[in-house]
């Protein structure tokens, strides 16, 4: 999933050779997977810990609460570390702390505690947030900054790669075909993460032995979000569109495998329907690629406002229908994802001017909606059913186009500057 974090470019010096930045965005391209590739690895880890735990749907979204949450409290002083030891300093650690993220599963599988899975689910989102308030500007600032948004596209494009592969790694390693999962045995978690963490770990070091280019200027954290940025109505109301954008692309996203393996849609056992997962965050991928070239031809705005409606309108299809009807049409909403979050967070930031840092910074810190959401839906799957408890997202999906038919409006709340 696309969760930049965009902050102030800093200028890399002018004796750094092109050579060594398509280098450097080489070997940040793997980041950018590996990120894309471990967050969407919980919607595996949701329903195979709900079936070992035997929890119910609130206690099962708590995967999604603890490693969205880190985003809310950890991205503003990652900013204010990265500002300090540097970029890749700053992707070393954040390999680090995933990695240790990782490990803390096998402990975890041990002792057959829910609330430990939990604890290792935060320490590794918070080493991912802290990789990509690093990653996310330098990618920015390697060349010149009016292709900087095609170098972040092409990046996140890998990102995409990553939420693609992921369900086909984790129906293989962590659920068996065919097999049922072990009430009270969490133990088919413990290979793959331990794959995991030595693959942070070699990153980590192939990181810290690396020559990059390298780069002048400060990342910018965002010290207050109580100032004027929040005067424009455009980004207080983007604020809220990313916040429930999020949480309606993360709760779908993950209930998928519970949803197919009911009765009434496709009576999949677990390991096959988690690999048609990849088919709700593929579509985000091949989204991505179409709706770059429709917008040079149509104004976000309306591209947004579209695809909006056309979600709303599978998550309806898929909540009062039953069969592959329901399950092809809400694995589709993937393609219309695709891109919402990157033009919610444009609009919102149009014609903020010098207020544009702290904006961005409003709208990381609303990817929280990652956390609440899901839990909310986990909520009403346990009051009213799963298939009923769509009907959340698809009201996101509502919000998502007033705000591109209307909301994203440049407008400054109070009058002045």
């Amino acid at each position: 999933m696309a969760l930049s974090m965009q902050q102030e470019s800093a200028q890399a010096q002018p004796s750094s050779s092109g050579g060594n930045y398509r280098f450097a965005l080489v070997a940040l391209t793997s980041l950018f997977f590996m990120w894309g590739f471990i967050t969407c690895l919980n919607d595996i880890l949701i329903p195979y810990l709900k079936g070992a735990f035997e929890l119910n749907y609130t206690q099962a979204m708590l995967v999604q609460f603890c490693f969205f949450s880190a985003y809310f409290i950890v991205s503003l002083p990652a900013g204010n570390l990265v500002g300090r030891i540097g970029y890749q300093k700053g992707i070393v650690l954040g390999l680090a702390v995933a990695c240790v993220g990782c490990l803390l599963f096998y402990p975890a599988a041990s002792s057959g505690v829910y609330a430990l899975f939990l604890i290792a689910l935060f320490v590794l989102a918070a080493g991912v947030t802290v990789l990509q308030v690093a990653a996310n500007p330098y990618v920015s600032a390697l060349g010149p900054q009016e292709t900087a948004p095609a170098r972040l596209t092409m990046t996140q494009a890998f990102n995409s790669l990553g939420t693609t592969v992921a369900p086909f790694f984790g129906s293989i390693l962590i659920f068996t075909e065919g097999a049922e999962v072990i009430k009270g045995d969490a133990s088919a978690t413990q290979v793959p993460y331990l794959m995991l963490a030595g693959a942070l770990l070699l990153l980590a070091g192939i990181f810290a032995k690396l020559t990059l280019p390298k780069l002048s200027g400060q990342t910018v954290g965002v010290d207050a979000v109580s100032g004027s940025a929040w005067r424009h109505r455009n980004l207080t109301l983007g604020a809220l569109g990313i916040f429930v954008y999020v949480g309606a692309e993360v709760a779908i996203g993950s209930t998928l495998v519970n949803f197919f393996n009911q009765e009434n849609i496709a009576n999949m056992h677990e390991a096959q329907a988690a690999k048609y997962i990849a088919y709700y965050w593929g579509g985000a991928m091949v989204g991505r690629f179409i709706g770059a070239l429709v917008m040079q031809k149509i104004s976000g705005r309306t591209v947004l406002a579209f695809n909006a409606v056309s979600a709303f309108a599978l998550v309806l299809i898929s909540v009062f229908f039953d069969g592959y009807l329901a399950m092809w049409a809400i694995l589709a909403v993937g393609l219309c994802n695709s891109v919402m979050f990157p033009t919610i967070f444009s609009l919102a930031l149009n014609g903020l001017g010098k207020h544009t840092a702290q904006g961005s910074g409003i709208l990381c810190l609303a990817i929280v909606g990652g956390a609440i959401i899901p839990l909310l839906q986990g909520m009403l799957a346990d009051g009213i059913g799963l298939q009923w408890s769509f009907l959340l997202p698809a009201l996101c999906y509502v919000y998502i186009a007033y705000y591109g038919l209307k909301g994203a409006t440049p407008a400054v709340i109070e009058s002045g500057k």
